[in-house]
């Protein structure tokens, strides 16, 4: 008995020492007085006059749960401020709260609570983030049709949401874009030229006229698209909010909008631009919609019909490009098959964008390959995953060798050559990762958004490195004559 009251003293003696300074009692004394007397009056003297703020000991169990990464970073330590314990159990998963988070980090902590929760349905066997069940976030036109469902039912922006959705915006946005940069390398003199008058320029009425038209194609081409495949969009978690699954529009609400964006562009391009320009539109509208969407339930094949869809676009504005400045009769024999070989450029870009197409599907199809499969779409991500990554590895080893034709075609300057094969090259090794793992091991996301930013980054790196622009931009500054201006001269001297 004796034995445990010394005990007690002593721990109690410990705790007034490491809790108390000196100078805060009441009657001045200090620390060593103060210990002298604990030890000896033993645990039960009462101490006098001192705060209760450096005595009292919270009532409430500690946390003893060990700490993680995610503690510092989660808002569990948000609710170990407010007096709870969070400690994870077996049998509830670790799911982040997104209340409180911003927007950007919402969505990731949401993704990754979507892998946790799946994880621990399945026995927590997969819950990471090559699982084949991943949810993916919302496209555009799911998101557009979300927004105008919030809108009254007969409201005008109710409906303009819902048909700006049936045109898959983003989608429509990269296929202008890539309609754009090949018009504008095409090698003649820049708008502002100079010299209008006396050479072909490129004219900025035949850009508008381009990029409304391919605009308007790729519109109807995806409402098309839409129309035909509502079953499995709804069986998908990236398209399953979309305006025609969600009933937002009637069916013939988006047969009226497909018919009329078609003819509309198709119109816009034969007449601003020219007839092998509407041809190739119209023709990009029915590969799309009448070949490429019903055969995703037939073959893997429609990989790479999609990606010829993917290539007309290029051809489309350097078509448009050689149709200002041709000198025969204009008809698509001179604008894609020119004799003098300056067509080869066009082909180069649209080589470009059906190579491209591949290393960026192939990995996004493998994170959603069991939805796919649950649709009904037959593709390689889930029917030959091996053969999935030999393809995506195959498609990226072709872009060193457009970008070095490219420069040899007189698209654009040598050093194109250069500066495009970091962004080649890291392509390639995440190809190589993405065909080494079979897309486990993150190797399916690195190639994703390796994709994701290579191609703007060579056609930036394109444009900047434009055939002579620089030459004329010095010889603008400086004063001094273009070299056709040199060569008449000197005609007119001899």
């Amino acid at each position: 008995m004796e034995l445990s009251k010394r005990s007690a003293s002593k721990e109690m003696t410990s705790i007034v020492c490491s809790r108390l300074r000196s100078g805060v009692f009441d009657n001045s004394a200090c620390r060593q007085c103060t210990k002298r007397a604990l030890l000896k009056g033993g645990a039960e003297r009462p101490v006098p006059n001192y705060p209760a703020r450096f005595f009292t000991r919270s009532t409430q169990p500690r946390n003893t749960t060990p700490l993680r990464t995610g503690y510092f970073v989660s808002n569990g330590l948000l609710a170990r401020f407010n007096g709870t314990n969070v400690a994870p159990t077996a049998s509830t998963p670790d799911v982040t709260d997104t209340s409180t988070l911003l927007p950007h980090r919402r969505r990731q902590a949401e993704r990754r609570n979507a892998a946790v929760l799946s994880g621990a349905g399945s026995g927590g066997s997969s819950a990471t983030s090559d699982a084949p069940t991943a949810t993916m976030a919302p496209d555009a036109s799911s998101l557009l049709a979300a927004a105008a469902a919030q809108h009254p039912a007969d409201s005008l922006r109710r409906k303009l949401s819902s048909l700006l959705s049936l045109s898959k915006p983003r989608l429509t946005v990269l296929v202008v874009l890539s309609a754009m940069v090949p018009y504008a390398l095409y090698p003649v003199p820049a708008f502002l030229s100079t010299a209008a008058t006396a050479t072909p320029s490129l004219s900025p009425l035949t850009l508008l006229f381009l990029t409304t038209g391919t605009t308007l194609c790729s519109a109807a081409a995806n409402a098309l698209n839409m129309l035909y495949e509502p079953d499995t969009d709804a069986k998908m978690s990236r398209t399953r909010a979309r305006p025609l699954v969600r009933r937002l529009l009637t069916t013939k609400a988006a047969i009226l909008f497909a018919v009329g964006c078609g003819a509309a562009g198709t119109l816009a391009l034969y007449w601003g631009v020219n007839p092998t320009v509407a041809f190739l539109g119209a023709s990009n509208i029915a590969i799309y919609a009448g070949m490429y969407t019903p055969l995703k339930r037939l073959s893997v094949l429609n990989t790479w019909v999609g990606a010829i869809v993917g290539g007309i676009p290029p051809l489309m504005g350097w078509a448009a490009a050689a149709g200002e400045s041709a000198t025969a009769d204009g008809t698509w024999r001179e604008l894609l098959f020119a004799s003098d070989g300056s067509s080869l450029g066009g082909w180069l870009f649209a080589s470009l964008l059906f190579a491209w197409q591949f290393p960026h599907f192939m990995p996004l199809s493998w994170g959603i390959r069991e939805e796919y499969k649950a649709a009904g779409l037959r593709m390689l991500a889930w029917t030959n995953p091996a053969r999935n990554s030999r393809v995506a590895l195959r498609y990226s080893l072709v872009f060193i060798p457009i970008c070095l034709g490219l420069c040899a075609a007189g698209v654009t300057e040598w050093s194109f050559a250069v500066t495009s094969a970091p962004v080649n090259l890291w392509l390639v090794a995440e190809a190589v990762k993405f065909w080494k793992h079979e897309g486990h091991k993150g190797s399916a996301k690195g190639l994703f958004w390796a994709s994701v930013w290579h191609l703007p980054v060579v056609m930036v790196l394109a444009l900047a490195q434009k055939k002579g622009m620089w030459g004329r931009v010095w010889r603008s500054v400086m004063g001094e004559p273009e070299e056709d201006e040199l060569e008449e001269f000197y005609d007119e001297e001899d």
